[in-house]
């Protein structure tokens, strides 16, 4: 495969991890399990393609003296390696394991996030050509799919594949069991760790003058306070809360149905989506029906919701991952 066929695979490959990298950070229903699967799989051949990247370009740049270049590339390899390896040992090592107050999930994901723009640095300006199909793209002697460059394709494929196979094996020989996410599962019936994507602190939320407003696409605005949205009606509902941070607990939670708030309301007929937004500006957006599905927790494993776990009121949506279950739920916008 020459150079510019493996730079082409290389952006073809980041471009695949981080699309179904981004997928996965809100995809929590068993049907899209694929997605998993699929970043997986794809991060497997990213693995050896990268490796075999460096072992063809780092002594080239190096004899060139191009150390600018060098240093970039470098760079990119490095947040690369670290973003892949970290999220191969989280599934071979069978636990769940953490730096500091971060899982490796957590790092592997936000490493990747970076990988992308540091990937389109490195690209510019000069790179960018090879990306372009140029008339000989099919049918010359540089064309793409060539059939050296086509075989080359497979064989990292095939290697990918049996990277991503052969940690997923290892997990099992170390007895650890993860949701269909990559998430480990926590006891069961308790209550959350408390985390956030971003890190922040527990905002102060006062439950007295705390109100949760109805607002939008509706007859009429409406607000209630913690006892009247208690006095509508609350229930209980099993549901797996599924963090990023890598792990899923499936715990009880008592609230109110979001539905029992939008028929208070009156939602419009031409209406369609939901926002819920919580005190520190963090929204999920669902539709209307998965918003009628959700439900407004005050309390999970048969205590009060904590403050550190969204009290006085977070939102709960079966299949969805615990990015979309706001804390801190003080509106619910419809349009």
């Amino acid at each position: 495969m020459s150079q510019a066929s493996l730079d082409r695979v290389l952006a073809v490959l980041v471009v695949a991890v981080a699309a179904t990298g981004w997928v996965t950070l809100r995809a929590g229903a068993p049907q899209v399990g694929w997605v998993f699967t699929l970043h997986g799989i794809v991060a497997g051949v990213l693995t050896i393609a990268v490796v075999a990247k460096l072992h063809r370009s780092v002594p080239k740049a190096a004899g060139a003296r191009r150390f600018g270049r060098l240093a970039l590339g470098l760079l990119v390899g490095l947040a690369t390696t670290v973003a892949l390896i970290a999220g191969f040992i989280w599934v071979a090592s069978g636990e769940l394991l953490s730096l500091g107050s971060w899982t490796l999930m957590t790092l592997h994901a936000w490493v990747g996030l970076v990988l992308v723009p540091l990937v389109v640095v490195h690209l510019m300006p000069r790179r960018w050509r090879l990306l372009r199909p140029g008339p000989s793209a099919l049918t010359g002697a540089g064309r793409w799919l060539s059939r050296r460059s086509f075989l080359a394709a497979g064989g990292l494929a095939v290697a990918g594949l049996g990277l991503f196979g052969a940690v997923n094996i290892l997990a099992r020989l170390r007895g650890g069991e993860r949701r269909f996410t990559g998430s480990r599962w926590l006891p069961a019936g308790g209550i959350p760790p408390p985390t956030t994507f971003f890190g922040e602190r527990t905002p102060t939320v006062d439950s007295l003058h705390w109100r949760i407003k109805v607002t939008g696409a509706v007859a009429r605005d409406r607000a209630w306070t913690l006892d009247e949205l208690g006095a509508t009606g609350t229930t209980e509902l099993t549901a797996v809360l599924d963090c990023t941070s890598g792990w899923a607990i499936e715990t009880a939670w008592h609230g109110v149905p979001v539905a029992a708030l939008l028929d208070a309301a009156g939602v419009s007929d031409h209406a369609r989506a939901v926002e819920v937004r919580s005190v520190t500006g963090w929204a999920a957006s669902l539709s209307l029906d998965e918003a009628r599905r959700a439900l407004l927790a005050t309390g999970a494993a048969g205590m009060a919701l904590p403050s550190s776990n969204g009290g006085p009121c977070r939102l709960v949506v079966p299949d969805r991952r615990g990015l979309d279950w706001v804390k801190w739920v003080t509106e619910i916008r419809v349009s």
